[in-house]
């Protein structure tokens, strides 16, 4: 049990890390937590196990395949559910991806309040829809730079919700 709680915290946290230093979750990070999810599975649970883990594991990218297909969600977020769902399952992987978003929301309302910009943030939104329903074309959805304040390191609320995970709240 001691595994199940501690390494989602510390993937999440370590991923947070890398996120914030240099706006991507290292493929070398994402590795290593699956080897070790992998080994912890496969010795506590034997072959019989695995079934559990890749489906936690595949839930992620199948949920948010849509949004990585438009560039609204990156894929080392994506990897890292698919880390945590391997460790965590399926139940508990889309209670998981449900708080990351919502606290996802939160953070997007804060920023959109703070700087004042919400009507046109929807004017955008509902002119990225229009473009691509007229033209079918798939653009990224971010305005020119990633760094802008609008966009923000989603790896910072998938940890806000490994931590209520860890803290027992799902």
């Amino acid at each position: 049990m001691f595994f199940n709680i501690c390494f989602p915290v510390t993937a999440a946290a370590v991923a947070v890390i890398m996120d914030l230093r240099t706006g991507k979750v290292d493929n070398g990070w994402i590795l290593f937590c699956t080897v070790m999810e992998i080994l912890v599975c496969f010795l506590r649970e034997g072959p019989g196990g695995m079934g559990k883990q890749i489906t936690g594991m595949l839930l992620p990218v199948i949920i948010f395949a849509p949004l990585f297909l438009f560039h609204m969600i990156g894929a080392g977020d994506i990897k890292l559910f698919s880390v945590l769902g391997g460790i965590m399952g399926t139940e508990k992987i889309l209670r998981c991806i449900i708080y990351a978003v919502t606290c996802g929301a939160g953070i997007s309302l804060a920023i959109l309040i703070l700087n004042g910009d919400a009507f046109s943030r929807f004017w955008y939104l509902r002119e990225y829809i229009r473009e691509y329903f007229q033209t079918g074309e798939i653009k990224p959805y971010y305005k020119g730079n990633v760094a802008s304040p609008e966009n923000f390191h989603f790896t910072i609320p998938v940890f806000m919700s490994v931590v209520l995970y860890a803290g027992g709240v799902y």
